[in-house]
């Protein structure tokens, strides 16, 4: 997924385990900012806004698809 500056992912509960590792530039949450090169995963069950400031490019693997509220 490619994130354009300004990008926000609304609130949302990942149903499944999220696993992304970050390409280009970073995003972040209320769990603090992941940047290029880092690995991260988050449980069933987690739930979160997450933004771009400045862009980014991420693959994301979702085993089922995100709830958003």
């Amino acid at each position: 997924m490619r994130w354009e500056p300004g990008a926000v992912l609304t609130d949302h509960e990942h149903v499944d385990i999220e696993q992304t590792y970050v390409l280009e530039g970073s995003f972040e949450d209320d769990h603090g900012a992941c940047k290029a090169g880092e690995f991260i995963w988050r449980p069933a069950g987690s739930r979160h806004v997450a933004s771009a400031p400045k862009g980014a490019l991420v693959l994301g693997f979702f085993l089922k698809p995100n709830t958003f509220y």
